[in-house]
């Protein structure tokens, strides 16, 4: 496809037209012949296999049956007119039923004439029978008919489209005549030895099987050579911008390990730190004595100790005579991690301060001018940090909490503030499955935390349904007996029509009314409400002025109250494995056993209850995200959406993991030979920069 052909409009393509070609960018995104010889079949559907009438089941999928039609007949009026037909093999007889287009299908119905009807098989009143079934006239001289190909592709289309007859049919002649009379410009795009060491087909003859292929091996080898080619020039990019970036941009060393982090490793640090900790440090450590910019993601559960490890890191800086700078994507979080950190450095051991929207004005411009001379060592915040007046005498570490949430530009801001580029370290609580990382931070060094601090007990998670109601009451005020506190989360602020969910406002009824004044107190937080309003009730509850908190999911990042042990989330089922994993991290951070009660309805969908008892059996975080990329697809994983980078056309991060490393590894040793692809074997590579994007959105990767 280096041809330029491919890039050729749509509408130019012989049969598509303007009107047509209006519908096809609004419904399927398909704007250019490239991205039509994209639009890849979803499944395939065996037309080598005849049934006859009475061996068909309403269970099966698609049959394909031979048969004479014996009538025809218009039947109903205006409104519910339907072209009814009745065809026979030796066997029996099977009911056809048109409900559109039935003017055309009547002219070309002929009695007496054997057709090959397919389609989805249904049973009415104990007969066959089958709804716009596709039908063509038999030619026995002629199996190999272009509707009757062995496999048939299936192609994704929409109520829209068929209206302009393009639905699968209709993808599937355009996508032919494409082929047709461009295949052959369909050059190669990977290295012969590439080709040669993964036994790979080649591209053109793979476009045209994936599309038409003969038989089951021959679509097999279509799909791996796309797939690998899709991974190989996405890893490609993704590994030749961090070689680009460690030649590019210098960074500061931080040569030595002084006072501060001596300091508050031997006389403050209240805990040991556990080894998945040492070893992230130790990592960090030799990022930052390179004289390259560090750009590595910590991925660690909720309470895993990241704030600790950051904290440390910015101490190596501040030894270093360098300022360093957190920024977090709401004010409760930036708001948590200053209180976590003055808390563990106490009052007079290092400057810092938190810039948020509602620092006053006074404050800003002392805050301001400690910046700019040097005085203060570490500054907390949202992206009030990256606002253009914020200026640093001399920035060495950026910490960047929860990433995902902020726009590749404005990190970009906050390197801007340093002539040499200073270090970041990225956060993250959302664990993210390894193949997943490798795609979304395939240029970032990953490190991970997956042991939690000594002396925290793992979680306990029960699941009850609302029939339990009244025991988990007994749970909740047994626990608030011992002095703990109690969150009660809903999935809705007010009733919904279409949901029928226990909505928060009935539910601060029914919990003020089995928890009564004065001796409970309830805090209620919503999305809703006035940031101050949110504020003061949070504030409550974090000083143990009320022992229930009732909140929508606002609650999910970014409030650290130890004393509460108990995490009750009503409807549990209508909420997401990694939002599930989240809200459950909000508990269990004391010492106390901490437990986190799902209740849900008695009725559970296949995918509610895996959700629900993998939550149960683990507190895993990285078991539970491989768990919800097979349920959910990696496209929906919290920040990817966003992100441009899963806009894959045929490999799965879900089932391709196995290659998606054999594809890395490649790339890696192609770059490690040959990093400027300069060799005569990687020429090829250069050719077409269109398909090195994949179609990829690069500017948004960081």
């Amino acid at each position: 496809m280096n041809s330029q052909h491919f890039q050729t409009p749509i509408e130019y393509l012989k049969g598509v037209g303007l009107t047509r070609a209006e519908v096809l960018k609004k419904e399927l995104n398909i704007h250019t012949f490239a991205d039509l010889l994209k639009h890849f079949p979803y499944k395939y559907i065996d037309r080598t296999r005849f049934y006859k009438i009475k061996d068909i089941q309403p269970d099966l999928p698609y049959v394909q049956v031979l048969a004479r039609l014996v009538s025809k007949e218009m039947m109903g009026e205006k409104h519910t007119k339907r072209l009814v037909a009745q065809a026979k093999d030796d066997t029996g007889i099977i009911e056809l039923v048109w409900f559109q287009g039935i003017k055309w299908v009547e002219k070309s119905l002929v009695p007496g004439q054997v057709y090959v009807l397919f389609g989805k098989p249904g049973f009415f009143n104990g007969k066959a029978q089958m709804a716009h079934p596709e039908i063509e006239p038999y030619n026995p001289k002629a199996p190999q008919q272009r509707g009757a190909l062995t496999l048939q592709p299936a192609y994704n289309s929409t109520e829209k489209l068929k209206q302009f007859s393009l639905d699968s049919k209709g993808l599937q002649k355009l996508i032919a005549a494409l082929l047709d009379q461009y295949a052959r410009e369909i050059h190669e795009n990977l290295p012969a030895y590439v080709l040669n060491r993964f036994k790979l087909a080649g591209r053109a003859e793979s476009y045209r099987n994936i599309h038409f292929p003969n038989d089951a091996a021959q679509l097999h080898e279509a799909v791996l050579r796309l797939k690998f080619e899709e991974l190989f020039f996405l890893q490609l990019k993704l590994l030749k911008n961090k070689l680009t970036r460690t030649a590019k941009f210098k960074g500061n060393v931080f040569g030595t390990v002084g006072h501060y982090f001596n300091e508050f490793y031997h006389h403050k640090l209240p805990f040991e730190l556990t080894d998945p900790q040492k070893k992230v440090l130790k990592e960090i450590r030799v990022d930052t004595q390179r004289g390259v910019q560090m750009n590595r993601l910590l991925q660690g559960d909720v309470g895993s100790g990241k704030t600790v490890v950051a904290l440390m890191s910015m101490l190596i800086a501040i030894d270093n005579g360098f300022q360093t700078c957190i920024m977090a994507p709401t004010e409760i979080l930036a708001n948590q991690h200053y209180q976590t950190i003055k808390s563990l450095v106490g009052d007079d051991f290092v400057e810092l301060a938190l810039l948020t929207g509602s620092v006053p004005q006074k404050k800003r411009r002392v805050i301001h001018e400690q910046l700019e001379d040097g005085t203060l060592k570490i500054l907390i915040g949202t992206h009030a940090l990256i606002e253009d007046k914020v200026q640093y005498k001399n920035l060495g570490l950026v910490v960047i909490d929860e990433q995902h949430r902020f726009g590749v530009e404005q990190r970009a801001k906050l390197w801007r503030k340093n002539i040499i580029p200073p270090h970041v370290l990225v956060m993250t609580a959302t664990p993210i499955p390894r193949t997943l990382a490798m795609t979304l931070y395939g240029d970032l060094d990953v490190s991970v935390i997956d042991q939690l601090p000594a002396g925290r007990k793992p979680i306990e998670t029960k699941h009850f349904y609302d029939a339990q109601r009244l025991r988990m009451f007994g749970f909740m005020k047994q626990e608030i007996a011992k002095g703990r506190q109690v969150y009660v989360v809903y999935p809705l602020i007010q009733e919904s029509e279409k949901l029928d969910l226990k909505n928060l406002i009935d539910g601060t009824e029914v919990m003020s009314r089995e928890f009564p004044l004065p001796q409970f107190r309830i805090s209620v937080v919503h999305g809703k409400m006035a940031a101050a309003d949110k504020d003061f009730e949070m504030q409550r509850f974090i000083k143990g002025e009320t022992q229930i908190m009732v909140a929508t999911t606002v609650i999910e990042v970014g409030v650290n109250v130890p004393n509460a042990s108990v995490m009750i989330i009503e409807n549990a089922e209508r909420f997401g494995l990694s939002q599930l994993h989240q809200l459950r991290g909000r508990v269990g951070r004391g010492a106390e056993q901490s437990y986190c009660i799902l209740m849900t309805g008695q009725k559970l969908s296949a995918d509610g209850r895996v959700r629900i008892n993998t939550m149960v059996k683990t507190n895993n975080g990285f078991e539970i995200a491989e768990i919800d990329m097979q349920l959910r697809g990696p496209g929906n994983i919290e920040g990817t959406q966003q992100s441009g980078v899963l806009d894959l056309k045929i490999a799965d991060l879900t089932t391709d993991q196995e290659l998606l490393t054999k594809v890395r590894k490649c790339v890696e040793d192609l770059l490690a030979a040959d990093p400027q692809l300069a060799l005569p074997e990687h020429q090829i590579l250069h050719q077409s920069p269109q398909e090195k994007n994949g179609g990829l959105s690069w500017d948004k990767i960081s």
